[in-house]
């Protein structure tokens, strides 16, 4: 049995929470907000955010961010993207030099193009950082629908020992020494479901779909290799595997969004409809931060920042795609 703290009180922390509650493991929960914290404690359910799934009555729920981390194998930092900074400097000094943070949120720091856990790497060098990534709706893991992710770190033994706490007959957990590509992949894909959900908003159909994933994760892996992340990362779980989920499911914060902004709403209205933390909005303009950087066209993803902050209609950014300059598909397959 390992002692766990979930920081974060999320629908994706909850969901956590009961998958490593049900694997044997010693679960505290910590909340920022004191009226998330009474309210799991008093209902053992998370109404707003995971209806339907309960909690355990020897979970602990708290406020006291010390108490959540002290004496636990593993941190599960769960909070979204734009609090990865803010929560990992009040973690700094109360982390214990090689305890385990596995950040499971997905995004890149828009002002200084980090990613998640070089963010935490900054914040707390002390820490033994890893990510837990792929195709993982909270609303399904939850519930204990079977579902298979990534675990990166930067030593196999870390990564070995985090699989062994996380996996079970419901839960299969991959491992790789790809930190960087899989997080790249997991952030970039929200941008690509924003776009995925403005042509389902448009009316657009499984064609449109499917010419949006196949060409969004060839920008992703685009970008991600010229980063130095790895090509078959991109191809796995955490890259392709969570672009189709995202993409397609109406689970996902980041189709719903696009599907409103696609009806014609503000991303700012979209945003306040979904209720919940649409991380591709944030992971946009971090994106294109990096394409720049590294001298890579993203066209898909540079609709998107077109739509979201520069007023540009749906439709128009879709005719401008598809009238692009003529391409190959492949550049690097000859002609004989």
């Amino acid at each position: 049995m390992a002692k766990i703290g979930i920081i974060g009180a999320g629908s994706w922390g909850i969901a956590l929470s009961v998958l490593l509650h049900n694997n044997g493991h010693e679960i505290t929960v910590w909340s920022i907000i004191q009226d998330e914290v009474d309210m799991l404690a008093r209902d053992r359910e998370h109404k707003d955010k995971l209806p339907g799934v309960k909690l355990a009555d020897d979970m602990i729920f708290t406020s006291d961010l010390a108490a959540a981390c002290k004496d636990k194998d593993i941190l599960v930092l769960a909070v979204p993207s734009p609090f990865t900074r803010s929560t990992s400097h009040m973690l700094k000094d109360i982390v214990k030099p090689g305890q385990i943070i596995v950040n499971v949120a997905k995004g890149v720091e828009e002002n200084t193009l980090m990613t998640l856990s070089q963010i935490i790497e900054q914040e707390v060098p002390q820490a033994d950082v890893a990510v837990l990534s792929g195709p993982s709706h909270a609303e399904e893991v939850g519930r204990g629908i079977p579902t298979t992710i990534v675990v990166g770190a930067r030593t196999q033994k870390t990564a070995e020992y985090i699989q062994n706490v996380f996996m079970c007959d419901v839960f299969r957990v991959y491992i790789s020494p790809d930190v960087l590509g899989i997080e790249l992949g997991a952030a970039l894909k929200n941008v690509v479901a924003l776009a995925a959900g403005i042509a389902d908003g448009l009316g657009y159909g499984d064609n449109t779909k499917a010419a949006l994933i196949t060409r969004g994760i060839a920008e992703i892996a685009r970008l991600g290799v010229a980063m130095g992340g790895k090509f078959e990362t991109f191809c796995g779980l955490s890259g392709i595997g969570d672009l189709i989920v995202t993409c397609a499911s109406i689970h996902s914060r980041n189709r719903r969004a696009g599907i409103l902004i696609g009806k014609g709403a503000t991303m700012d209205e979209a945003m306040k409809e979904v209720k919940m933390v649409v991380e591709g909005v944030y992971s946009a303009k971090a994106a294109m931060g990096l394409a720049q950087k590294y001298n890579i066209q993203l066209p898909i993803i540079e609709q998107v920042n077109e739509v979201l902050f520069d007023g540009k209609p749906a439709s128009e950014a879709v005719k401008d795609l598809m009238i692009r300059d003529k391409k190959l598909e492949h550049t690097d397959i000859p002609w004989e």
